[in-house]
């Protein structure tokens, strides 16, 4: 048999035992009552986002003396913590120093990747260089615009579908499973110090930047939001357990979680396998779905899986249903689609960063238990949508690809919203 292993588990005893003790049965208060951290009144909010998360934290933290388990908040990472996209800047820095490796047949790399997706990868990138060799994307551009056609559209350069089959369009997308079985071969420190030389170049890139991938234009720059930092140690300070939960993999968070004072056993993302000290294929399960071909990300519903079952200890088919508010994140925060579930289900708070993200966005402008907060993006926030969000008809992402009604808990429909709270 294969020696298997999960990226988490190379540190599983670790991790394990940082996971354990989490949420203590009893928090100690982190300050008295009346005596609450603040978040800075340096860093601008929008309108009174501020003063509303301050009630919150004052409300559910160590301020209130209260006994019991401690509070759980959860973040997004990508564009909710930082500024644009980590796995996509690992992605071109390992393009451009020619860093992945050829895999022996394309077809294996994803289940459902098509005939013609590993025609076009074959063609484009060649037999010349040996398998589990480092491809010379840098300067292969026909290679490289075929990589970044599929992952970005789903397509093939010249337009064929590059996915085919089923999947639960609420737990999983073919390309981000591929994006990150992209790095299969490589070990897990060595996708984390790509990772962390990609981190470099793009902190210190100028607000702005687009750097030349292939022919591509990508975003060349990443940044902190300190207002969510600021947020996370306050939240600590105030006795939270904060947990960043992403649907990038672990070996590339782990390279900017630091930065927002995560360690690892507070940092949920995609596992792959590890076979052989390197990353594998295969991509851990969550709840009742095993591992395998990636049919369980921490990607919408699949956030709630991981979150129920990494914290909360829920096992089985349970960790994908709501639980009981004692048994529920306290404050949630994200940007999109693939932060929704978790995001709801929030008992305290849920932060929305407006990237005007159908869903998400509806459940944050109808409000339902009066705790929703929207914010612009605190870089390069977006302008006013148009028009409304569907809310009513088509912005629910249906398990088989399909759109319906955003509904509430109680089965009625959200009316279509209006975009209320976005950038000057």
């Amino acid at each position: 048999m294969r020696n298997r292993h999960t990226v988490a588990t190379v540190l599983a005893l670790a991790v394990t035992a940082g996971l354990a003790a989490a949420v203590p049965a009893t928090a100690a208060p982190a300050t008295g009552p009346g005596n609450c951290p603040q978040l800075s009144k340096s860093l601008k909010w929008y309108g009174d986002n501020r003063e509303q998360l301050q009630e919150m934290i004052d409300e559910r933290g160590g301020c209130a003396d209260r006994s019991g388990p401690r509070p759980v908040a959860a973040f997004d990472w990508d564009n909710t913590v930082v500024k644009n996209d980590i796995s996509e800047a690992t992605l071109a820095w390992t393009l451009k120093h020619d860093k992945l490796l050829r895999p022996a047949d394309w077809r294996a790399t994803n289940k459902w990747l098509t005939a013609a997706a590993d025609r076009a990868l074959t063609e484009a990138c060649g037999t010349d260089v040996p398998a589990g060799e480092p491809l010379p994307t840098s300067k292969d551009t026909g290679c490289t615009d075929e990589i970044l056609d599929i992952y970005n559209t789903a397509e093939t350069s010249d337009g064929k579908p590059a996915f085919e089959g089923e999947w639960n369009h609420r737990r999983t997308v073919p390309e981000y499973v591929w994006l990150t079985q992209l790095f299969a071969g490589l070990k897990p420190a060595t996708l984390t110090s790509y990772a962390r030389q990609a981190r470099a170049e793009n902190l210190a890139a100028p607000i702005g930047h687009e750097q030349t991938v292939g022919t591509h234009k990508m975003a060349g720059y990443v940044r902190y939001y300190e207002q969510q930092r600021d947020l996370i140690r306050t939240l600590r300070k105030a006795g939270f357990d904060v947990y960043v939960v992403s649907a990038s993999m672990e070996p590339i968070v782990d390279a900017w979680a630091g930065g927002a004072g995560f360690d690892r056993a507070h940092t949920i993302g995609i596992r792959n396998l590890v076979e052989g000290g390197k990353l594998a294929y295969d991509v851990q399960g969550c709840g009742d779905v095993p591992d395998g071909g990636g049919e369980a990300l921490t990607y919408m519903d699949g956030k709630r899986c991981w979150i129920n079952q990494e914290i909360f200890h829920v096992k089985g088919a349970d960790a994908w249903k709501k639980q009981d508010r004692a048994h529920r994140i306290a404050f949630g925060a994200g940007d999109a689609e693939t932060d929704v579930t978790f995001v709801d289900d929030a008992t305290a708070g849920h932060l929305a960063i407006n990237r005007n993200k159908p869903e998400l966005m509806c459940r944050a402008y109808d409000n339902a238990d009066g705790r929703w907060l929207v914010n612009p993006m605190f870089i390069e926030p977006l302008p006013r949508k148009s028009g409304t969000y569907p809310c009513a008809t088509s912005a629910y992402a249906e398990p088989d690809g399909g759109q319906g009604p955003v509904r509430r808990a109680d089965g009625s429909v959200v009316p279509d919203q209006r975009d209320r709270v976005y950038g000057g």
